[in-house]
Protein backbone atom coordinates (compact mmCIF):
# COMPACT_ATOMS: atom_id res chain seq x y z
CA UNK A 1 0.00 0.00 0.00
CA UNK A 2 1.29 3.43 -0.93
CA UNK A 3 1.63 5.99 1.87
CA UNK A 4 0.35 9.48 1.30
CA UNK A 5 2.70 12.33 2.15
CA UNK A 6 0.60 14.72 4.28
CA UNK A 7 3.40 17.01 5.41
CA UNK A 8 2.77 19.42 2.55
CA UNK A 9 -0.90 19.72 3.43
CA UNK A 10 -0.08 20.30 7.11
CA UNK A 11 2.22 23.18 6.24
CA UNK A 12 -0.47 24.82 4.08
CA UNK A 13 -3.09 24.63 6.80
CA UNK A 14 -1.03 26.43 9.46
CA UNK A 15 -0.09 30.12 9.79
CA UNK A 16 3.53 30.94 9.28
CA UNK A 17 5.15 33.49 11.59
CA UNK A 18 5.14 36.12 8.85
CA UNK A 19 1.47 35.57 8.15
CA UNK A 20 0.67 35.90 11.85
CA UNK A 21 2.59 39.16 12.08
CA UNK A 22 0.69 40.50 9.05
CA UNK A 23 -2.67 39.56 10.58
CA UNK A 24 -1.78 41.20 13.90
CA UNK A 25 -0.64 44.35 12.08
CA UNK A 26 -3.87 44.52 10.08
CA UNK A 27 -5.96 44.07 13.23
CA UNK A 28 -4.00 46.83 15.01
CA UNK A 29 -4.49 49.15 12.04
CA UNK A 30 -8.22 48.46 11.92
CA UNK A 31 -8.50 49.03 15.69
CA UNK A 32 -6.67 52.36 15.36
CA UNK A 33 -8.91 53.42 12.49
CA UNK A 34 -12.05 52.54 14.44
CA UNK A 35 -10.79 54.36 17.55
CA UNK A 36 -9.95 57.45 15.51
CA UNK A 37 -13.37 57.31 13.87
CA UNK A 38 -15.09 57.16 17.26
CA UNK A 39 -13.01 60.08 18.61
CA UNK A 40 -13.58 62.12 15.45
CA UNK A 41 -17.32 61.50 15.51
CA UNK A 42 -17.55 62.35 19.20
CA UNK A 43 -15.59 65.59 18.79
CA UNK A 44 -17.63 66.52 15.71
CA UNK A 45 -20.77 66.15 17.83
CA UNK A 46 -19.26 68.32 20.55
CA UNK A 47 -18.30 70.98 18.04
CA UNK A 48 -21.82 70.95 16.61
CA UNK A 49 -23.23 71.43 20.13
CA UNK A 50 -20.75 74.25 20.73
CA UNK A 51 -21.84 76.01 17.54
CA UNK A 52 -25.48 75.72 18.57
CA UNK A 53 -24.64 77.20 21.98
CA UNK A 54 -22.88 80.14 20.34
CA UNK A 55 -25.80 80.76 17.96
CA UNK A 56 -28.12 80.92 20.94
CA UNK A 57 -25.78 83.25 22.83
CA UNK A 58 -25.63 85.56 19.81
CA UNK A 59 -29.43 85.47 19.49
CA UNK A 60 -29.77 86.31 23.19
CA UNK A 61 -27.38 89.27 22.89
CA UNK A 62 -29.21 90.56 19.82
CA UNK A 63 -32.53 90.21 21.64
CA UNK A 64 -31.02 92.26 24.46
CA UNK A 65 -30.20 95.09 22.02
CA UNK A 66 -33.83 95.32 20.87
CA UNK A 67 -34.96 96.09 24.41
CA UNK A 68 -32.03 98.26 25.46
CA UNK A 69 -31.75 101.14 23.02
CA UNK A 70 -29.76 99.13 20.43
CA UNK A 71 -26.96 98.63 22.98
CA UNK A 72 -25.12 95.36 23.68
CA UNK A 73 -24.77 93.99 27.24
CA UNK A 74 -21.99 95.07 29.55
CA UNK A 75 -19.09 92.67 29.86
CA UNK A 76 -18.67 93.42 33.55
CA UNK A 77 -19.80 96.14 35.91
CA UNK A 78 -18.80 97.08 39.43
CA UNK A 79 -21.95 96.95 41.49
CA UNK A 80 -22.06 96.97 45.26
CA UNK A 81 -22.96 93.72 46.99
CA UNK A 82 -21.52 91.50 44.26
CA UNK A 83 -18.08 89.95 43.86
CA UNK A 84 -18.60 89.90 40.09
CA UNK A 85 -21.47 91.17 37.91
CA UNK A 86 -20.91 89.95 34.35
CA UNK A 87 -22.62 89.23 31.04
CA UNK A 88 -22.91 85.49 31.68
CA UNK A 89 -23.43 85.09 35.41
CA UNK A 90 -23.24 87.04 38.63
CA UNK A 91 -21.19 85.96 41.63
CA UNK A 92 -22.82 87.13 44.83
CA UNK A 93 -20.96 88.25 47.93
CA UNK A 94 -21.14 84.72 49.36
CA UNK A 95 -19.53 83.28 46.22
CA UNK A 96 -22.60 81.72 44.60
CA UNK A 97 -23.20 81.97 40.83
CA UNK A 98 -26.59 83.29 39.73
CA UNK A 99 -27.96 84.11 36.26
CA UNK A 100 -26.42 87.10 34.51
CA UNK A 101 -27.65 89.45 31.78
CA UNK A 102 -27.69 86.99 28.88
CA UNK A 103 -29.45 84.28 30.89
CA UNK A 104 -32.59 86.42 30.96
CA UNK A 105 -32.79 86.25 27.15
CA UNK A 106 -32.29 82.51 26.74
CA UNK A 107 -34.46 79.51 27.52
CA UNK A 108 -31.44 77.20 27.77
CA UNK A 109 -29.40 77.86 30.89
CA UNK A 110 -26.65 75.40 29.84
CA UNK A 111 -25.34 77.48 26.95
CA UNK A 112 -22.36 78.82 28.82
CA UNK A 113 -20.19 75.69 28.86
CA UNK A 114 -18.48 74.45 25.70
CA UNK A 115 -18.71 70.63 25.73
CA UNK A 116 -15.03 70.39 24.73
CA UNK A 117 -13.73 72.80 27.35
CA UNK A 118 -11.49 70.86 29.72
CA UNK A 119 -11.54 73.35 32.55
CA UNK A 120 -8.32 73.90 34.47
CA UNK A 121 -7.18 77.09 36.10
CA UNK A 122 -9.57 79.94 35.49
CA UNK A 123 -9.73 83.63 36.31
CA UNK A 124 -13.51 83.29 36.60
CA UNK A 125 -13.38 81.75 40.09
CA UNK A 126 -13.53 78.22 38.75
CA UNK A 127 -17.28 78.37 38.14
CA UNK A 128 -18.70 75.79 35.75
CA UNK A 129 -20.18 78.40 33.41
CA UNK A 130 -16.86 79.29 31.87
CA UNK A 131 -15.47 78.47 28.45
CA UNK A 132 -16.99 81.06 26.14
CA UNK A 133 -15.86 84.66 25.90
CA UNK A 134 -17.48 87.93 24.81
CA UNK A 135 -15.84 90.58 22.64
CA UNK A 136 -15.13 93.21 25.28
CA UNK A 137 -12.46 95.06 23.31
CA UNK A 138 -15.07 96.56 20.96
CA UNK A 139 -18.60 95.29 21.78
CA UNK A 140 -19.12 94.71 25.49
CA UNK A 141 -17.41 96.93 28.03
CA UNK A 142 -15.57 95.91 31.19
CA UNK A 143 -15.99 98.76 33.66
CA UNK A 144 -12.60 100.08 34.66
CA UNK A 145 -10.79 99.06 31.47
CA UNK A 146 -8.57 101.77 30.03
CA UNK A 147 -9.67 103.51 26.85
CA UNK A 148 -11.91 106.42 25.91
CA UNK A 149 -15.03 104.28 25.48
CA UNK A 150 -17.25 104.22 28.56
CA UNK A 151 -20.24 102.09 27.50
CA UNK A 152 -20.98 98.97 25.40
CA UNK A 153 -21.30 99.40 21.63
CA UNK A 154 -24.53 99.83 19.72
CA UNK A 155 -25.52 97.33 17.05
CA UNK A 156 -26.09 100.12 14.52
CA UNK A 157 -22.45 101.24 14.93
CA UNK A 158 -21.08 97.91 13.64
CA UNK A 159 -20.25 98.38 9.97
CA UNK A 160 -19.73 94.68 9.16
CA UNK A 161 -21.75 92.52 11.58
CA UNK A 162 -20.88 89.37 9.61
CA UNK A 163 -17.15 90.09 10.09
CA UNK A 164 -17.16 91.21 13.74
CA UNK A 165 -16.72 88.54 16.43
CA UNK A 166 -19.24 88.52 19.26
CA UNK A 167 -18.70 85.28 21.22
CA UNK A 168 -16.16 82.48 20.93
CA UNK A 169 -14.31 79.57 22.51
CA UNK A 170 -12.47 81.44 25.25
CA UNK A 171 -9.18 80.00 26.43
CA UNK A 172 -5.65 81.12 27.19
CA UNK A 173 -2.58 79.27 28.44
CA UNK A 174 -3.75 79.48 32.06
CA UNK A 175 -7.37 78.38 31.61
CA UNK A 176 -10.50 80.31 30.70
CA UNK A 177 -11.35 83.97 30.32
CA UNK A 178 -14.84 85.17 29.50
CA UNK A 179 -13.62 88.46 28.01
CA UNK A 180 -12.47 88.22 24.40
CA UNK A 181 -9.67 90.66 23.57
CA UNK A 182 -8.28 91.90 20.27
CA UNK A 183 -4.53 91.51 19.58
CA UNK A 184 -3.82 95.23 19.19
CA UNK A 185 -4.33 98.11 21.60
CA UNK A 186 -7.03 100.59 20.68
CA UNK A 187 -6.92 103.88 22.56
CA UNK A 188 -10.52 104.66 21.64
CA UNK A 189 -12.00 101.27 22.49
CA UNK A 190 -9.70 99.09 24.60
CA UNK A 191 -6.23 100.20 25.62
CA UNK A 192 -5.76 97.44 28.18
CA UNK A 193 -2.36 95.94 28.91
CA UNK A 194 -0.60 93.19 26.99
CA UNK A 195 -1.25 90.65 29.74
CA UNK A 196 -4.98 91.41 29.65
CA UNK A 197 -5.09 90.95 25.89
CA UNK A 198 -3.11 87.72 26.00
CA UNK A 199 -5.62 86.32 28.49
CA UNK A 200 -8.45 87.07 26.06
CA UNK A 201 -7.47 84.64 23.30
CA UNK A 202 -9.48 81.83 21.75
CA UNK A 203 -9.17 78.10 22.33
CA UNK A 204 -8.62 76.00 19.19
CA UNK A 205 -9.99 72.91 20.91
CA UNK A 206 -12.23 71.42 18.23
CA UNK A 207 -9.70 69.31 16.32
CA UNK A 208 -7.51 72.37 15.86
CA UNK A 209 -10.45 74.70 15.14
CA UNK A 210 -12.23 77.38 17.13
CA UNK A 211 -15.88 78.38 16.87
CA UNK A 212 -16.85 82.05 16.64
CA UNK A 213 -20.32 83.66 16.68
CA UNK A 214 -20.47 86.94 14.75
CA UNK A 215 -22.64 89.98 15.31
CA UNK A 216 -25.12 88.99 12.61
CA UNK A 217 -25.80 85.73 14.48
CA UNK A 218 -23.96 83.24 12.25
CA UNK A 219 -21.18 80.92 13.51
CA UNK A 220 -17.95 79.94 11.78
CA UNK A 221 -15.09 77.49 12.33
CA UNK A 222 -11.69 79.14 12.12
CA UNK A 223 -8.43 77.21 11.87
CA UNK A 224 -5.62 79.79 12.04
CA UNK A 225 -4.36 80.90 15.45
CA UNK A 226 -2.42 84.20 15.40
CA UNK A 227 -0.07 85.61 18.01
CA UNK A 228 -0.16 89.24 16.93
CA UNK A 229 3.01 89.02 14.81
CA UNK A 230 5.12 87.96 17.76
CA UNK A 231 4.04 90.87 19.98
CA UNK A 232 2.49 88.45 22.43
CA UNK A 233 4.00 85.13 23.44
CA UNK A 234 1.96 82.01 24.19
CA UNK A 235 2.75 78.94 26.22
CA UNK A 236 0.04 76.85 24.60
CA UNK A 237 -0.42 76.00 20.93
CA UNK A 238 -4.15 75.54 21.56
CA UNK A 239 -4.68 79.28 21.96
CA UNK A 240 -4.46 82.38 19.81
CA UNK A 241 -6.21 85.34 18.20
CA UNK A 242 -8.54 84.86 15.23
CA UNK A 243 -6.82 87.55 13.16
CA UNK A 244 -3.31 89.05 13.27
CA UNK A 245 -4.79 92.51 13.73
CA UNK A 246 -8.13 93.85 14.97
CA UNK A 247 -9.98 93.21 11.70
CA UNK A 248 -12.28 90.46 13.06
CA UNK A 249 -12.90 92.27 16.34
CA UNK A 250 -13.35 95.94 15.45
CA UNK A 251 -16.59 97.79 14.70
CA UNK A 252 -15.05 99.17 11.53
Amino acid sequence: MLKTDTSHHKNNSAFSLIELIVVVAICSLLTSMISYGVIYTRESARSAKCKNNLRNLAAAALAYTTENNDTFPWGMRKIGGYKSWCWDYVITSDGKATPGIIWNYSADKKLFQCPSFLGGNSNANGEQYTGYNYNCSFIGKVEGDSGKRRTPAKLSHIKKPDKTALFGDGEFSGGANKFMRSPKRSTKHDASSTSIREAGTQGFRHQGKTNIAFCDGHVEELTEAYNSNGELGFTSTRCGFISPDNSLYSLE
